[in-house]
């Protein structure tokens, strides 16, 4: 079988198109150096391997030897895996912001030999539909345009590098006031759906990052707009078709406004993200649901998510057998043959109907239209889902890709770590360890520093600002909940890598990525989020919470730097901002819980397990022997046990409450800071 130069790489999205008729070329000097040497501009084609439309695009072009033909005659194409390379994905989807288009996957961009970008889109047609050009129309165009009108693509050219240096020029400020998050968060609880949850119509994105900030403003203020609104988009979000309901996991988003239809693919970094939220939703509400769906999302990590050295696996694809969600989809008469008897009962609950609640007679199973079940029914329900679920493991499986990625590997090793200690789950917690451990291994190179990637053996690029940033607050969390100080050191040994090569010396902020690393038409700097959250966002929580845990100045002085140095972002639009107004809100009313006492007297685990239920994200909790001393600088310092019994401490900001010898008093000091008391 014939194929190109994808087939020397690891990437599964990559090797998906290693048998194209295409002469792809991976992103790299080679494709350079032929685009100057032929004299022909780069077609850029970059996407992921659990993405649907991708495959179409790739069924429906480039697997064809006509448009092979034309692409290899007039453009130089390379192929870019996008979670392998987050910073050439984020350059050129703004750039097609720039162009005044909406950004996605997979995204066609148009690039002169030295890699700056002068035209571009998303997804093409095979022939011209509902007014958008086929792609072989858009492919002579170009060709011809880039020959005979090159002022043009000049022209073009240098307006988009214009414009993606001033996106990559942070705006800077003053200190924000401390009301802001909540002002902020005030907006975006009345932005929120009331009867669906989520913002904004199809396609509705869970928008995590979002959540966290309404979350905390609940918590922290006692904003219940805040809180209902947060509450009622996770409650539609996990009874709804983009969760798995046999398999546990949830998909990236949903087609619909009403959560029923996802596009299936399953991301590493939603289910992290997702995993948080359950957690703290059950600690300040204790809704069953909450916890169920948190266990479920575990299970269903550990089935289908583990990789090499013990880290996890980034997507599950959409499609399977060439069909997008045939691997999740049901018809009634699948229902009725698998269930016989019970099969009226299951229909009811999960709503599968006899034309089908989706399309072509197929249904996804969904709770949201509110089944009527008496207890008993209820009871039966777990059952049921595990004889389809035994027989669904018998189809196709969609593919996985199962590279380890650091950023999103960070996340979910937080995510289960806290929620194991939340739950009292210490295999969660074991798992997240292991994890870290294994990430870390397999991403550290020779030379001692992290890689962005890895899969079969070989480190991709150099890790970025949100590697070091996630990875960073992974520790963080492992050293609460462990007590290892080992990952307390790891967590600062992240950070000084960062502000060794990332930072920015002349206007403060985190660069995308390090000063050594491969040079881009543009070194990025931002403070927006994605579909994950903006790496100086998250710094910003992780540097407070290193000097929380320190008493390091220097950590509160580079807080400081980092939150001046995007202030003024907030003035141009503060919709992406979540991350970063969450870690401003942390700053200003952080709270630390000491527990002091022998672990193994059960008056210290009495306590501890309260303190760990708080509610407040990214609240610091430190369990303490009698004999361990604090930094000086913290709040609690000096203080231990009290008449010789265990004792809990209760810190917001630079003051502690008085201490609390028994879970009564430690629930009553919490209650007074949290949920704005």
């Amino acid at each position: 079988m014939r194929t190109n130069a994808l087939a020397n790489e690891t990437s599964p999205y990559l090797l998906q198109h290693a048998t194209n008729p295409v002469d792809w070329l991976p992103w790299g000097d080679a494709a350079f150096a032929k685009a100057r040497a032929e004299n022909k501009p780069i077609l850029l084609s970059v996407g992921y391997a659990a993405c649907h439309w991708c495959h179409v695009m790739a069924h429906e072009s480039f697997e064809q030897e006509a448009t092979a033909q034309l692409m290899n005659e007039k453009f130089v194409a390379v192929k870019v895996d996008r979670e392998e390379r987050p910073d050439l994905d984020a350059i050129y989807q703004s750039a097609l912001s720039l162009l005044g288009q909406q950004g996605g996957w997979p995204l066609t961009m148009f690039l002169d030999a030295d890699g700056n970008p002068f035209w571009g889109g998303t997804y093409f047609p095979p022939e011209p539909r509902h007014g958008r050009p086929s792609f072989a129309q858009v492919l002579h165009r170009v060709a011809e345009l880039y020959v005979s009108e090159p002022d043009k693509v000049v022209q073009n050219r240098n307006a988009l590098l214009g414009g993606l240096a001033e996106l990559a020029t942070a705006r800077a400020g003053k200190s924000l006031d401390a009301a802001i998050p909540e002002r902020v968060a005030a907006r975006f609880a009345d932005s929120v759906d009331p009867d669906w949850g989520g913002v904004g119509g199809a396609p509705k994105f869970p928008n995590a990052p979002l959540l966290r900030l309404l979350w905390r403003v609940w918590a922290q203020h006692g904003d219940e707009a805040a809180r209902d609104a947060t509450l009622l988009t996770l409650v539609r979000i996990v009874n709804g078709g983009i969760y798995d309901h046999l398999g546990g996991g949830f998909a990236r988003y949903s087609t619909d406004a009403h959560w029923l239809v996802p596009h299936f693919e399953k991301m590493l970094y939603d289910n992290a993200q997702l995993l948080e939220l359950l957690t703290l939703a059950w600690a300040g509400t204790g809704a069953g649901l909450f916890a169920q769906r948190a266990a479920e999302t575990v299970l269903w990590l550990e089935r289908e998510m583990r990789a090499e050295h013990d880290a996890f696996a980034a997507t599950i694809d959409a499609d399977s057998e060439g069909e997008e969600g045939r691997f999740y989809i049901w018809t009634a008469k699948e229902i009725d043959d698998a269930l016989g008897g019970d099969a009226a009962l299951f229909r009811r609950a999960y709503d599968v109907t006899d034309n089908g609640n989706w399309e072509d007679g197929k249904s996804v199973l969904q709770l949201n239209h509110g089944p009527d079940l008496t207890d008993e029914e209820a009871q039966r329900l777990p059952g049921l889902r595990a004889r389809l679920l035994e027989l669904r493991n018998k189809r196709v499986r969609p593919g996985r890709d199962d590279k380890i990625l650091g950023d999103w590997n960070g996340m979910m090793i937080a995510a289960l770590a806290f929620a194991g200690d939340v739950f009292g789950r210490t295999a969660w917690i074991a798992r997240a360890v292991e994890a870290f451990d294994g990430t870390i291994t397999a991403l550290t190179g020779a030379d001692g520093r992290l890689a962005h990637s890895f899969r079969d053996g070989k480190r991709g690029a150099r890790a970025t600002l949100d590697d070091h940033a996630q990875l960073a607050r992974a520790a963080i969390t492992l050293f609460e909940t462990t007590g290892e100080a080992r990952f307390l050191g790891a967590a600062r040994a992240l950070v000084t890598e960062l502000d060794t090569h990332y930072w920015d010396s002349q206007a403060g902020g985190y660069f995308s990525t390090a000063d050594d690393a491969e040079r881009l038409v543009v070194r990025a700097k931002t403070a927006a989020d994605a579909a994950t959250p903006s790496g100086n966002g998250t710094m910003l929580s992780v540097l407070t919470r290193l000097f929380m845990l320190t008493g390091d100045d220097k950590l509160r002085a580079r807080a400081d730097e980092l939150e001046r140095a995007f202030a003024g972002e907030v003035e141009r639009n503060v919709f992406p901002l979540a991350a970063y107004l969450d870690g401003v809100a942390l700053s200003r009313r952080p709270l630390q819980l000491v527990v002091v006492g022998r672990s193994d007297d059960p008056a210290t685990q009495a306590l501890a397990d309260v303190a760990r239920r708080s509610f407040v994200p990214d609240r610091t909790l430190l369990r303490l022997s009698p004999d361990a001393r604090l930094p000086a600088a913290h709040p609690a310092f000096g203080k231990g046990l009290i008449d010789g019994k265990p004792a809990a401490y209760v810190c917001v900001g630079p003051t502690c409450m008085p201490p609390a010898t028994n879970t009564q008093d430690l629930l009553l000091r919490l209650a007074e800071v949290q949920a704005g008391a």
